[in-house]
């Protein structure tokens, strides 16, 4: 729960478009909305923030305390978090930066808000520097108006496809650095594995929740009207448990990517992306016909 200095800085920021007084004032703050890594609460946290090209920079400074700040913990549990930013609401990738990168980073912020350095010049832990990232892919864009059912399921299906696409290129980048990196005396390479974690946990996550969300609610719902599909609803449901199992293989493989056999990770990530894209193909052709006549968003309960 937000202390009850958290929660007025909180209400003022949202009364005020995120205009906050008394010490906050003039600086630059956000809302960040994470899911707890043990309760699976939403917690909402003030923080400072750095922009840096298209991503908002926070870092886990939790005033120089010998301990990371509870919404860095949990960002590493749950990558997907949600920015409150002016009068702008919107999900967003966490990144904790690594390495070069990371010092890179960290460098800009202490530019810019020189006060970082002296919380790190207090403790003995490294500052996590994170990088807010909006959650869509490059190249990925909401339809202007969504009005069908139909219209939505499409539009959550193209994200993940979208979010497949950016974890493939990033795997790449990574392991294409890690051979670049080999020999005697070769530096280390950059810093890709937690941005790699972050982003697969990420997609992984969301399309749990996506399946979850058919399996119990939309599925059953759509059965009652149509019990001539209950071989496709089957198959579906399998599709999801045969998904779900690739997944887990993939989040263990993640856990030593930084010495993972290429070729086995390449292996395991093809596999999940022709799975999920015949699952996906089948599953539109099959029900969104029977949801283009049903409105998005549905009408508030009477």
């Amino acid at each position: 729960m937000p202390t009850s200095f958290n929660q007025s800085v909180i209400d003022e920021f949202r009364a005020s478009a995120g205009k906050v007084g008394g010490p906050f004032e003039g600086a630059d703050l956000l809302l960040l909305t994470t899911t707890g890594a043990r309760s699976g609460k939403e917690t909402t946290t003030p923080l400072g923030y750095v922009r840096q090209a298209d991503a908002l920079l926070v870092i886990g400074s939790n005033l120089g305390a010998p301990r990371h700040p509870d919404w860095y913990r949990n960002l590493l549990a749950h990558p997907v978090v949600r920015v409150e930013l002016g009068t702008r609401t919107f999900q967003a990738l966490a990144v904790p930066a690594q390495g070069a990168w990371r010092e890179e980073l960290f460098a800009h912020a202490v530019r810019t808000a020189p006060g970082y350095a002296d919380y790190q010049a207090r403790t003995s832990r490294l500052l996590p520097v994170v990088a807010l990232e909006r959650a869509e892919p490059e190249g990925w864009e909401p339809s202007r108006e969504i009005t069908t059912l139909a219209g939505k399921v499409m539009e959550v299906h193209t994200w993940l496809r979208g979010q497949l696409h950016q974890v493939k290129a990033e795997v790449d980048a990574h392991f294409a650095a890690r051979a670049a990196h080999r020999g005697p005396g070769a530096p280390p390479p950059p810093g890709l594995e937690l941005q790699i974690r972050q982003r697969c946990l990420a997609f992984c996550q969301s399309l749990q929740f996506h399946h979850t969300s058919e399996d119990d609610h939309l599925f059953p719902g759509i059965a009652r009207y149509h019990p001539h599909l209950t071989d496709t609803f089957a198959r579906l449901a399998d599709e999801h448990r045969t998904v779900a199992r690739t997944q887990g293989e993939l989040v263990a493989l993640l856990a030593d990517i930084g010495i993972t056999d290429p070729e086995r990770f390449h292996t395991e990530l093809d596999r999940m992306s022709t799975e999920l894209n015949a699952h996906l193909d089948y599953e539109e052709e099959q029900i969104l016909p029977l949801l283009a006549d049903v409105p998005w968003p549905p009408a508030p309960p009477m």
